[in-house]
């Protein structure tokens, strides 16, 4: 299962609605995946391939090589 390997983000599950007239009238099961990136990081002075979630290479948590 993909998740990322700095804030363990992975996927969830839960019900997709269709809504009409103001009525919830069927559910169907869903997947919400994580926005995972392959990165090159830099870990303990060396260079290793990792998943990142876009989240966390915006906020610099990660450092690219």
């Amino acid at each position: 299962m993909a998740k990322c390997e700095i804030c363990n983000k992975q996927p969830i599950h839960g019900n997709k609605l269709s809504i009409t007239r103001s009525h919830v009238s069927k559910r169907s099961p869903r997947t919400w995946k994580p926005n995972l990136r392959s990165v090159k990081a830099e870990i303990n002075g060396e260079v290793k391939k990792i998943h990142v979630c876009a989240k966390c290479l915006k906020n610099g948590k990660v450092k690219r090589a």
